[in-house]
């Protein structure tokens, strides 16, 4: 089937906070207050975090999160683990040691409703230590979840080994990027190889793809 053809909705709401790091969202009835920071890169809610939560709300019976294990990689703000936490899902959202403090503080601030599975915050450095820190043995998802984090940067082979690692049998992949340079197009190459890897939805206006694998 082709991809479905969309535009990133202007799901936030105007803000009611004076400063200027807090950006207000609604998503599946519920107003999100995200703290984003101008340090790090992945403390900023990008275009595929805007289009993958508004995925995950619009076609909640294709992907029903009701009760899933999903994993975030590169979670940065935390937007899409909140999103899926609301969902039903038990999340885990994990990110680089010095991202951890503002996402483990959005994530909380977002899911106290009593009616959640209380999400966790994790370290994860890409293509290291999964093995010790996540064991196969224990550690099964059914989805693995993942936005933006595919651009201009060193570690996209310990990315791909760490989907590898963490895809096992019966475990999707949801990816949406913004595609801007080669590398991002030379990444999807080398997951199809992998990967039965399908586009869901293209958002032309933010160059953003949202692929299954």
């Amino acid at each position: 089937d082709a991809p479905v053809t969309l535009k990133i909705l202007q799901n936030w709401v105007p803000r009611v906070s004076h400063y200027f790091d807090k950006e207000h969202y609604t998503y599946v009835g519920h107003q999100i207050v995200i703290q984003e920071s101008i340090e790090y890169l992945g403390a900023v809610v990008w275009p595929g975090a805007l289009a993958l939560s508004q995925y995950l709300e619009s076609n909640q019976e294709q992907f029903n999160l009701k009760d899933k294990k999903v994993l975030e990689i590169g979670a940065g703000t935390g937007l899409v683990s909140i999103v899926a936490c609301i969902l039903g899902a038990y999340v885990t959202a994990t990110d680089l040691p010095e991202v951890l403090e503002n996402l483990s503080y959005n994530i909380s601030r977002n899911t106290q409703s009593t009616n959640m599975h209380k999400p966790e915050v994790r370290k994860l450095v890409w293509g290291e230590g999964l093995s010790e820190d996540f064991p196969v043995s224990t550690y099964h998802y059914d989805f693995l979840l993942a936005t933006d984090v595919v651009y201009h940067h060193t570690a996209l082979d310990p990315l791909l080994a760490t989907m590898v690692y963490f895809c096992q049998p019966g475990t999707i992949i949801l990816w949406a990027n913004k595609f801007r340079f080669s590398t991002d197009y030379e990444f999807l190459e080398k997951l199809g190889h992998i990967f039965n890897t399908t586009i869901l939805a293209e958002f032309p206006e933010s160059n953003v793809k949202l692929l299954k694998a």
